[in-house]
C-alpha cells in the first residue's frame, strides 16, 4: 500500500484503512474524462447551437450538473494527476503535459534562465507522476474493486503507466498525448489494431466497446472504470460522414463552426451513450456512480477548417490560459441515493475534490497519513452548499497561445478571482489581475487598482497555498532587459515582434504538421514559416520541437544548426523507434543560446547506434520566435544538410 504523508491546508483527517472484507456492498464508479472539451462545447449550459451532445443531456437528467466546476490546470497532465491523487499540480510538480517525453524527471526544480523579454524564469516541471503518490485506483483496489483504465493516460510510460498506479488493465496502454496517428483506423498503437471487420473504426467506438466488455466481465463485483477519452484533443480528424453532416449545418457567423470538431464531439458523445446503454442493459444504473468532466478548457489556438477548433465564448481564453476559458469545465455527477435527478449546483468544485469525495461517499478511509488538497463535496451533491473556500490553479508557464499570460497562479473565492503574475510588476514585484466573475464573466475589467485591499487579502491566500504545497515557483529573471519587454503583446495570439506575412503557400501551420518547405522536419508544439531561406519557428505549446526520422545513426553522429532568437535553452533528444519504451531513451544533450546574434550549435546525438529512431530538436520558442538558417546531420562520414 502506497501513501504519502503531506501537509495540506485542506484535508481529510487521516484514519486507518478498512479491510475489503469488512466493507458493505459498494457502488460501481465510471469516471469519464474528456480531453480539451470546453465549458461551451456541450449543450449543457446553453452556449452552443452547433455542437450536439444528446447523451450528455441524458446523463444530466440522471444526476447533477455543476456550473462552476474547474480543472486543476489549463493543460491535461496536471489535471489528470490531480484527479488521481487529490493533490494540486503545485504539490506534485506535474505542471505541463510533457509526460510522454523520454527524459524522466520526478521532481520540479527551479528554472535556470529565460529570454531577456521575460520578467520571470519558469520552473522545470516533473515529467512523470511518481508512483509514491497514492492514487484513487489503489484505494479502490484495496477495497475490493476491479480497476480498469481505458483511453488516454499521459502521466508517464512504464514504469509509471496505469498498471503501476493501481489499475488491473490498461487499454490501449499508450503513453502519448493523443491517439496514435489518428482517430479513425488504421492507428499506430503498439499491439492494438482496429477490428478486422471495421477497418476504419473510430478510436472512441473501440474504447467504448472495450470498456463495455470489461464491465460485463466484472458486473458481479464492484468496479472502477476509468474511461479517459482521447476526444477531442488533436489531431483533428473524424468520421467523414459526420464531418459532411456538420458541414451542411455550418453558420459562418457562429464562432463555433468547425465541422470536423463537431464530428469529433458527436463521436465523443456517442461513446458516452454506449456506456449508458450498457449500464442499463446490465441492470447497473442504480448501482453506479458516474462522473463526467474535462481536463481543461477548449482549444483556441490550433486551426482546423479555416478556424479554431472551438470558441469558449462567453468565457475569455481557452486551453493553456488561466482565464476562465482555460479552467472552467463541464461537469456531471450521477450518484444513486446521493444526487437528485435533473438538478443543478452552482457550488465551486475542482479536480482535487473527486478523490476525497468518493472515499467519503463509499465509506472508505484515507490511508494513514494521507491528506488532500481537495475537499469532500458530498454536501453539494446532496443539494446543499459548501463552506466558502478558496480554489487555486497553478500554471507557472506561458505558452504562446491567444490570451496568454506570463507564469501565474489564480485564486477563486466567492465571486472574486485574483491572478498573480509572478514578478510581473516593477522591480520584481508581483502583478495582479482582479475580476468579479458575477458581473464580468468575460474577465474584461481588471479591478486590481480600484480594490487594493481585496488584492492583498486574496494574495495572502495564494502565498499560503504556495507555501503549503511547497510549490517550485518562478524566479525573477536577472537577464531581464526592459528594452525587449513588450507588455502590449500580453494576451495576443502570437507574441513576437516580427510577425510573418499573411498566410500563403508557405504560411504558418498548426501542430502537428507537414510543411513541404521544412523538408521532412515535423513541427510539434510549434508552427513554421519559411521565407527567404529562413525558417521561423513559433511555439504553440509548452515544449516546441522539430522532429525527423533519420533511421539508424552511427555512434558519434552530430547535429549542427544555425539559429537566432531572444535567448534561452534547448536540447537535442533521441526517441527510440515507435515500438520502444520512451523511458529507455538516452539523456538529451542540452544547449544554450545567447540573445540577438546568429549562433551555430553542434551537439552529439545521444543515439545508441544500433536502432532506428526519431531525432528531436527542442528550440527556445515558447516565448518568442526562433529563426533557423540551416540544419546539418552527420553520421558515418555522411552529411545531410537542410537549407531552408
Amino acid at each position: 500500500m502506497k501513501c504519502l504523508i503531506l501537509p495540506a491546508a485542506l484535508l481529510l483527517a487521516p484514519l486507518c484503512a478498512l479491510h475489503a472484507a469488512d466493507l458493505p456492498a459498494k457502488p460501481n464508479l465510471v469516471f469519464i474524462l474528456a480531453d480539451d472539451l470546453g465549458w461551451a462545447d456541450t449543450t449543457l449550459y446553453g452556449h452552443t447551437k452547433f455542437y450536439q451532445t444528446p447523451n450528455l443531456e441524458r446523463l444530466a437528467k440522471r444526476g447533477m450538473k455543476f456550473t462552476r466546476a474547474y480543472s486543476a490546470s489549463p493543460l491535461c497532465s496536471p489535471t489528470r494527476s490531480a484527479i488521481l491523487t487529490g493533490l494540486s499540480p503545485a504539490r506534485t510538480g506535474v505542471t505541463t503535459p510533457n509526460c510522454h517525453l523520454p527524459e524522466v524527471v520526478l521532481e520540479a526544480t527551479p528554472g535556470k534562465s529565460a529570454a531577456p523579454a521575460q520578467k520571470s524564469i519558469q520552473p522545470a516541471p516533473a515529467t512523470r507522476l511518481k508512483t509514491e503518490y497514492r492514487t484513487l485506483a489503489e484505494s479502490l483496489k484495496e477495497a475490493g474493486y476491479a480497476t480498469g483504465h481505458f483511453g488516454k493516460w499521459h502521466l508517464g510510460p512504464e514504469p509509471f503507466s496505469p498498471l503501476q498506479q493501481g489499475f488491473d488493465v490498461d487499454v490501449p496502454h499508450w503513453p502519448g498525448p493523443g491517439p496514435a496517428g489518428s482517430y479513425v483506423a488504421p492507428w499506430k498503437f503498439k499491439d492494438f489494431d482496429a477490428d478486422p471487420a471495421e477497418p476504419h473504426q473510430h478510436i472512441e467506438d473501440r474504447m467504448a466497446k472495450e470498456a463495455v466488455a470489461w464491465m460485463e466481465k466484472n458486473r458481479d463485483r464492484p468496479f472502477y472504470l476509468n474511461y479517459w477519452m482521447f476526444s477531442v484533443h488533436a489531431p483533428f480528424d473524424a468520421k467523414k460522414a459526420l464531418i459532411e453532416k456538420h458541414r451542411a449545418r455550418v453558420n459562418p457567423s457562429d464562432p463555433q463552426r468547425s465541422p470536423t470538431y463537431a464530428a469529433m464531439i458527436e463521436s465523443m458523445d456517442d461513446a458516452v451513450g454506449t456506456l449508458l446503454d450498457a449500464l442499463d442493459r446490465l441492470g447497473l444504473p442504480d448501482k453506479t456512480v458516474i462522473i463526467f468532466t474535462s481536463d481543461n478548457g477548449g482549444n483556441m489556438y490550433n486551426e482546423i477548417d479555416g478556424t479554431t477548433p472551438t470558441s469558449n465564448i462567453p468565457l475569455r481564453g481557452g486551453k493553456a490560459t488561466l482565464f476562465e476559458g482555460g479552467t472552467r469545465v463541464p461537469c456531471l455527477v450521477a450518484w444513486p441515493g446521493v444526487t437528485r435527478a435533473g438538478t443543478r449546483s452552482d457550488a465551486m468544485i475542482q479536480s482535487e475534490d473527486y478523490y476525497p469525495t468518493l472515499l467519503a461517499g463509499l465509506g472508505l478511509q484515507p490511508a494513514p497519513g494521507q491528506r488532500f488538497d481537495g475537499i469532500n463535496i458530498l454536501p453539494a451533491l446532496k443539494g446543499g452548499a459548501l463552506p466558502e473556500r478558496a480554489l487555486f490553479q497553478y500554471f507557472p508557464h506561458n505558452p504562446a497561445v491567444p490570451d496568454w499570460l506570463p507564469p501565474a497562479v489564480t485564486v477563486h473565492r466567492g465571486d472574486w478571482k485574483l491572478i498573480r503574475i509572478f514578478h510581473g510588476g516593477e522591480n520584481g514585484a508581483h502583478r495582479h489581475l482582479l475580476f468579479n466573475l458575477r458581473d464580468d464573466l468575460g474577465e474584461k475589467n481588471n479591478l486590481a487598482a480600484q480594490q487594493p485591499e481585496r488584492v492583498r487579502e486574496l494574495d495572502v491566500l495564494i502565498e499560503h497555498f504556495l507555501e503549503d504545497t511547497k510549490a517550485v515557483v518562478p524566479l525573477p529573471n536577472p537577464a531581464f532587459d526592459p528594452a525587449k519587454y513588450h507588455p502590449e503583446d500580453e494576451g495576443k495570439s502570437k507574441p513576437r515582434r516580427n510577425p510573418p506575412p499573411a498566410k500563403s503557400a508557405s504560411a504558418a501551420i498548426a501542430d502537428p504538421g507537414d510543411h513541404p518547405q521544412m523538408q521532412g522536419w515535423k513541427t510539434r508544439g510549434c508552427a513554421a514559416v519559411v521565407k527567404d531561406g529562413i525558417a521561423t519557428i513559433t511555439g504553440t505549446g509548452a515544449a516546441p520541437f522539430l522532429g525527423f526520422a533519420p533511421g539508424k545513426l552511427e555512434p558519434g553522429a552530430k547535429l549542427r544548426f544555425r539559429l537566432r532568437c531572444a535567448g534561452g535553452s534547448g536540447k537535442v533528444a533521441w526517441l527510440p523507434a515507435a515500438n520502444a519504451n520512451p523511458v529507455d531513451a538516452p539523456k538529451p544533450v542540452e544547449f544554450v543560446v545567447k540573445a540577438g546574434a546568429w549562433t551555430e550549435i553542434s551537439a552529439a546525438i545521444p543515439a545508441p547506434g544500433d536502432k532506428a529512431g526519431i531525432l528531436r530538436l527542442f528550440l527556445p520558442a515558447q516565448d518568442a520566435s526562433v529563426e533557423l538558417d540551416w540544419i546539418e546531420l552527420t553520421s558515418g562520414g555522411q552529411t545531410r544538410r537542410w537549407d531552408f
